[in-house]
């Protein structure tokens, strides 16, 4: 009997062969014929999923959004299980947080191939729709960790600066880790993002 190809098993195959030459190589190697040679197809097969490259890089960086977001929402009921300030609410908001940051070979590909899309949109439009959607959906989560976390009498004007911050020490350790991973380590990442959090819960 004929093999059974199902589409998004293949399409999935095609954007993991996507991030491989991202993470390796950078944006700039992912052409279709790149991409195809990488997932064992050839550029034809790859057509028949993606008109063309940018159709192929758009539908690759919403897959590593969605995958993103889709951990840190399966760590978000452990998050609201606890009291604020406890010190199980403080695990919790670390375990969510470390979702975005690269603390092993999956979140490491993931967060590399992440910032390069969105470093990638400046300058290419058909990106710019799904990095405003990613800043969105980063963005909700720092609010709603940052309400949990400060004081009930803080203004909203301080709230948005922190949820601020905390996007920022959470972008610069993923950058630090991806450039340094020798001495940005997972370790280093949990302790320095731990301090950050202990500052906020005062």
């Amino acid at each position: 009997m004929p093999k059974i190809v199902h589409a998004a098993a293949r399409r999935q195959e095609v954007v993991e062969a996507v991030w491989r030459i991202i993470a390796v190589d950078g944006l700039e190697r992912a052409s279709l014929r790149e991409v195809a040679e990488e997932a064992g197809l050839a550029v034809g097969s790859v057509r028949h999923y993606f008109a063309g490259s940018e159709e192929l890089l758009a539908f690759s960086f919403a897959t590593v959004i969605d995958s993103i977001v889709a951990r840190v929402e399966k760590a978000l009921p452990e998050l609201q299980r606890h009291a604020p300030a406890s010190p199980e609410h403080l695990g919790a908001v670390l375990t969510l947080l470390g979702e975005l940051l690269p603390l092993d070979e999956q979140r490491a590909v993931e967060a590399c191939v992440w910032m390069a899309f969105r470093n990638a949109a400046r300058i290419r439009p058909f990106l710019a729709a799904e990095a405003d959607r990613s800043h969105r959906e980063v963005a909700a989560l720092m609010g709603r960790v940052i309400t949990a976390l400060v004081p009930a009498d803080e203004s909203e004007e301080a709230l948005v600066v922190e949820a601020e911050r905390l996007l920022a020490t959470l972008d610069g350790l993923c950058m630090h880790a991806l450039l340094q991973p020798g001495w940005m380590t997972a370790r280093m990442c949990t302790d320095v993002l731990e301090r950050h959090l202990n500052g906020l819960a005062r």
